[in-house]
């Protein structure tokens, strides 16, 4: 059994959400909530949000807590807005702000 939480059009950049996931992934829940409340990386606002949602979700489907660990997470790229930057001599640089679809599955453990 499996509990699922997603979180779209979050405005920060898959690569810089990966690196966050990447510290969680096959841990246990509470390891997981601990790790990202001490971490000094902008992604982990949105990533703890998500972490309590799915646990929330767990809940609901019966499944116990402490026997909860994270079996998969994964960060795709959303919609890029496109702006440009004044540059020297009359010319236009490009800069994408680019924003993340994130999803977390939780697993109980046997």
């Amino acid at each position: 059994m499996e509990a699922r939480a997603q979180v779209t059009y979050v405005r920060i950049s898959p690569r810089k959400v990966k690196i966050v996931l990447d510290l969680i992934r096959n841990k246990p829940v509470d390891l997981a909530q601990a790790i990202v409340a001490n971490t000094s990386k902008s992604a982990c606002e949105p990533i703890g949000k998500l972490l309590k949602s799915a646990v929330a979700n767990a809940e609901n489907k019966q499944m116990d807590k402490n026997n909860l660990y994270v079996a998969e997470c994964f960060a795709c790229p959303g919609p890029i807005l496109k702006r440009v930057r004044p540059r020297a001599q009359g010319r236009a640089f490009r800069i994408n702000k680019r924003s993340s679809h994130i999803t977390l599955v939780l697993k109980e453990k046997e």
